[in-house]
């Protein structure tokens, strides 16, 4: 049976989802998500023997949201992962992350193998260290509008998002959008359909969980995780080159939008133990939630070679 409790990890309460009973999996989500985006997974997961895990992360839902936006860096979110896995009385764990719950997953086995038993990557695939700061590069590549650059601005995207809660969920979960790049003039949410009716893998219920975890939450917490992506790259700089050693597992959609921005390529050099990449044809961003029962499949077989 699923059950919610709360426990303190690195000071903070962390607020987790959990379900049976064996060898510890995590579950990370992305934005703009918490632990309820695994709704698909825990069960399952749980009724193939394992202990499954997810946690609402540091800035969003039910767990604490730290002021300083310097307590939302890359070295923050693995130690959270890290401590949340010897909170639960645990040595090692399967580790999997969403989005941006992936990059968390790949740089927890970069930095920490010793406690990452195998990690998964969901839409966003395990990236090197670049030579120049990242938003430097995005600009470059794609210019100002880019909605990674977009949302360094305190408080913009926050109003933006926080102006009709039903209208920002309906838009970024089960609308679509031709490029994430905000135009002059326009917001984030503007380049999105708002679908009607909503995609069959997205009910009400779905949003209403949304729109009462962020309204308690807000956005600032979540977003800044996107404004330490520099300030990452800058501590990260001893890792340059180390490659994920742990057994590693990446999935995604073939229509998710981050394909556009991300590369995919070099997965089995930076991933040197790869277990598998899988697309799954006719998905988007969701995956998890669009495709629940081949995600399922494909984890626990990656599970399995464990």
């Amino acid at each position: 049976m699923l059950t919610h409790r709360t426990v303190s990890v690195g000071g903070l309460r962390t607020h987790i989802a959990e379900q049976g009973a064996g060898p510890l999996v995590v579950l990370l989500h992305g934005w703009p998500e918490t632990s309820h985006s695994w709704r698909h997974q825990m069960g399952p997961l749980a009724d193939a023997g394992y202990h499954v895990v997810a946690p609402d992360q540091r800035g969003y839902g039910r767990t604490d949201c730290p002021a300083d936006a310097g307590q939302y860096t890359m070295l923050h979110l693995v130690g959270d992962v890290v401590g949340l896995i010897h909170e639960l009385g645990e040595q090692e764990a399967i580790v999997v992350g969403h989005d941006w719950g992936a990059p968390v997953a790949w740089h927890t086995a970069l930095l920490r193998p010793d406690v990452v038993r195998g990690v998964a990557g969901l839409s966003v695939p395990p990236a090197s260290r670049a030579a120049e700061p990242p938003l430097t590069l995005l600009r470059k590549r794609i210019g100002d509008g880019f909605y990674q650059i977009y949302f360094q601005r305190p408080g913009v995207a926050e109003a933006e998002f926080g102006a009709d809660l039903r209208t920002t969920f309906r838009k970024l979960l089960g609308g679509s959008a031709d490029a994430p790049v905000v135009r002059d003039g326009e917001g984030f949410l503007d380049r999105f359909t708002e679908p009607d009716p909503l995609p069959a893998w997205l009910t009400d219920e779905d949003v209403d969980v949304a729109v009462e975890s962020f309204g308690r939450s807000g956005f600032t917490g979540g977003l800044n995780w996107y404004r330490n992506i520099d300030r990452n790259w800058e501590l990260l700089a001893p890792w340059q080159d180390r490659p994920i050693t742990p057994p590693a597992f990446y999935l995604c959609g073939d229509g998710d939008i981050t394909r556009a921005f991300s590369d995919s390529s070099r997965i089995a050099e930076i991933a040197t133990d790869l277990r598998g990449a899988v697309d799954v044809p006719g998905a988007g961003h969701w995956v998890q939630m669009e495709r629940r029962n081949e995600v399922n499949a494909a984890l626990l077989d990656f599970f399995k070679q464990l």
